[in-house]
């Protein structure tokens, strides 16, 4: 084999590692993007549930590894119901405002 056949063997060869490197790391950003979309996943929490998918970490496969839920208090609970009562009735502007705030006051 001659030196110009080596080093095109050579170059070749790493051509197609790169290609497949690239092509593994899309498949792993396709994979945890799509895993991040199911959980329904947004702003810090998603950003941290990609770079640890993204980076093979353990806790890649489920979003409350990647981050732990937070117990909300009585108020956040009671504004959670309230928006999704509000949500349900298909409310908006200045009647979603004065229903939220009956809403709110109404157990207190």
């Amino acid at each position: 084999m001659t030196t110009r056949s080596a080093i095109f063997t050579v170059l070749l060869c790493a051509a197609s590692l790169s290609v497949n490197a690239a092509n593994s790391q899309n498949e792993k950003m396709k994979t945890c993007s799509a895993q991040a979309k199911e959980q329904t996943l947004k702003g810090d929490a998603r950003k941290t549930f990609m770079k640890t998918c993204l980076s093979g970490g353990a806790a890649a496969p489920t979003a409350a590894a990647a981050a732990p839920e937070k117990k909300m208090s009585p108020q956040q609970e009671k504004m959670k119901t309230c928006s999704t009562d509000a949500k349900t009735k298909a409310l908006h502007g200045a009647e979603r405002k004065t229903f939220m705030k009956s809403c709110l006051s109404a157990g207190a």
